[in-house]
């Protein structure tokens, strides 16, 4: 996942080969980029923020992300909004 921070609006903007594109609005200190990226992420998924864990990269635009009781499947098809 590649998130970029500041940007004028939250949104998924989708997927670039397997990389998922996301933009939020918060700045990159203190965690703000990283709290509204899980606040998007839950919204769009339709899961508790509990649910959604950063495993790698809280300090980099590339993250890897864990979504608890989704299948990839089932991930990738909510991301694309189908």
């Amino acid at each position: 996942m590649k998130v970029q921070p500041k940007a004028s609006s939250n949104q998924i903007v989708g997927f670039k080969g397997d990389v998922l594109q996301v933009r939020v609005t918060a700045p990159p200190e203190r965690g703000k980029a990283n709290d509204a990226l899980v606040e998007l992420l839950a919204t769009t998924l339709r899961v508790a923020r509990s649910k959604i864990r950063i495993l790698r990269g809280h300090s980099s635009r590339d993250k890897l992300i864990a979504v608890d009781d989704l299948s990839q499947d089932d991930l990738h098809r909510l991301l694309r909004g189908e």
